[in-house]
Order: C-alpha cells, then structure tokens, then sequence
C-alpha cells in the first residue's frame, strides 16, 4: 500500500510551526520536534521522549519519518568508504556515500534518481531521468548517516552535493534541503560545510550567485575546448565554454568566492600537457581552483583512469601558468563509489526479472 503520509523532514520549521499550531499545540512544540528531528538525530515518534503520547501519536499517524529504505552497503578494503544503496517509496534507487578522512566525515549525497545531462563517463548519466528528490528526501540521506556516525562518537563535518543528478536541476529542492541542515536550531551545519557540483547550468550559476550564498559552488569541467566537452558533457551544446565561463567570473565578482572545476583526467582524452595549457588559458585571472581526479570507470565507457604521473605532469602545467590545483584522491574504487554505479546495476538487475 502506497504511504500517503507527508515526509516530515520536507517540511522547514515555520511549516512545520503552523501545522502543529493548527492541531492546537503552542509554538515551541515544532521547535522541540524540530530539534528532536536535527539535534538529537531522533528517527521515529515514540522517541521524543518531550511531548505527549497524544501528539506523538498524532506525528506517527499524520508524517513519515523515513522515505528511504537502506538496501546495498558496500564498504572499501581500506574501511574509509561506505556506500548506500536506497529505495525510495516508488522503488526507484539512489545512492549516498560517508567518506573517512583525517579529521572530516564527507557525505556525498544524491538530489536525482537518474541524470537527465547524459554525462558519457558517468554512470547515472547513463541511467536517464527518472525523477527529482523531494527536499526531504534530500536531507534523509545526511540523517541517516548523521544517526551512524553519532552512535560512533563523530559527526557529518562536510556534505558535497555531487551524487547521483544535476543538482541546479533540481535548484528548489537542493537549496531548501541545504537551508534545512543550515538551520541554527537544528543540524546547524555551517553553509561553507556544503559544496553544490553542477556540470554549468548558467541560469542557476547565475541565481546562485545573485543569492549570495556561502555555500561553495563547483564546476564539472573535463575539457577545455567545445568539441571535445560537447562530446563528453552533452550540455556544452547548449551551454559551451566562453559562455559558461562569463557566468563563471560574474559569480566570482558577486560573492568574492573562489570557484572550483572538477576535471575528471581520462587517460589520452583530456590529460595532456596541451590540454592543461588551454585549460590555465581559460582560467586565466579567475579566483578558481582546480580537482583533479583520475577517471572513476563505468560499464558503458571505454576511457580509462590516466596514471599518476600524467596527473601530476597535468597538474604542474596548471601551477606553472599560476593556476592552484590539486590531484584528489579516488575513493572506494573497488567499491564502485562513483556517482550511479550501484544504482545502475540494482536498474538492471530489476529490468531483467521484468522481462
């Protein structure tokens, strides 16, 4: 039976505030489920332990308190890297990963099932659309690991929004979820915490930036001439480079932000010294940075990861011409951490018992 109930964590507070102000209840018992809910990481109503059985009954009857079914965890050798798959109400799946550093615990979160830009490396690109996360289902992802960690004695100190979907696609959703896991009286999780990755969607880079946020905004990249992104990033075509990176220079004058691009090195694609070169060319005088990351290969893509020398060669080019970069770590490769990879074989698997 399908759930009618509304997700709770889709509601900000002054929503949730007027909804139990019409059940009668005074003001600050939103601001205690609310804290309940992003403080003290409770998961189901029998626990706030604060309010009345009656209204913890009628929490229960009227909200969900979980939309996503954990399915698939898959952990790497090394333990620094959990990955999880989950089902969400209409059995579509996404995916969510807790990354292990030093001193940060990163979540990689996903705002789509599916990818509607069709990113030829990219495993969820190859899945398609399916639909966008609803906000709520947006900040479950964080809660559930949030709830993990705590039981650990640790804590989410990073979230990057670089999971499966295009998140200015879904621009409302992915804000607003951010807003929520922002909020002072909850998770309180500082905005430069959060890192939004877009493949340059210039209407939403533009919004962004007249929004002024301190959220960190990153830039999928992978090329430095329109051929040859078009041919990777279809949505160079609508969106190709000098015009992407107006947008680019105008959000860095806006907010004083610096900007990073994602460069995912393809071995004999896109790691070339030349190609650094046009890439410093591009980027000249621009407040940026530059991730580096050796390619996370995928089923349907025959390019292959470079090697560490030709990333370090690709990397000394950028600092030669003044322009900082840094080769990123791959993490859980012998997980299939990269976005929509379990997804994409939970798909299959479901479409062949279907037929």
């Amino acid at each position: 039976m399908p759930e009618t109930r509304r997700l709770i964590y889709d509601l900000d507070l002054p929503e949730l505030q007027a909804v139990l102000t019409s059940w009668g209840e005074p003001a600050f018992r939103a601001k205690q489920v609310w804290q309940g809910i992003y403080r003290s990481l409770w998961s189901q109503p029998g626990q706030f332990s604060n309010l009345s059985k009656q209204l913890r009954e009628r929490l229960d009857a009227e909200f969900s308190f979980q939309a996503l079914k954990p399915g698939a965890v898959l952990q790497s050798t090394d333990g620094e890297t959990v990955k999880t798959l989950f089902t969400l109400p209409d059995e579509k799946a996404i995916e969510a990963v807790l990354m292990r550093y030093e001193s940060r615990r990163t979540l990689c979160i996903s705002t789509q099932a599916g990818c509607a830009m069709g990113c030829v490396f990219c495993a969820t690109g190859q899945m398609g659309f399916l639909r966008h996360l609803s906000s709520g289902e947006i900040v479950e992802q964080v809660l559930y690991y949030a709830r993990q960690l705590k039981e650990q004695g640790e804590a989410v100190t990073n979230i990057v929004v670089m999971g499966m979907g295009e998140p200015f696609h879904n621009y409302e959703n992915t804000l607003a979820a951010i807003d929520r896991l922002n909020h002072p009286e909850g998770m309180n999780l500082g905005a430069r915490r959060f890192t939004i990755s877009t493949v340059g969607l210039i209407p939403m880079i533009r919004r962004f930036a007249e929004e002024n946020r301190q959220v960190n905004l990153a830039i999928s990249l992978h090329a430095a001439e329109d051929s040859l992104r078009s041919s990777l990033l279809p949505v160079n075509r609508k969106y190709p480079l000098l015009d992407l990176l107006a947008a680019c220079r105008e959000y860095v004058e806006k907010t004083g932000r610096r900007i990073t691009f994602e460069w995912a090195l393809i071995r004999d694609v896109n790691d070339t010294p030349e190609e650094a070169r046009r890439l410093a060319a591009l980027l000249k005088g621009l407040l940026c940075h530059v991730n580096v990351i050796p390619l996370n290969p995928t089923n349907k893509y025959r390019g292959q990861a470079t090697t560490h020398e030709r990333a370090v060669a690709f990397c000394a080019e950028l600092e030669k011409a003044g322009i900082p970069a840094t080769i990123r770590i791959r993490r859980g490769i012998d997980i299939q951490a990269g976005c929509g990879q379990l997804a994409t074989e939970n798909q299959r698997r479901s479409q062949s018992i279907e037929g």
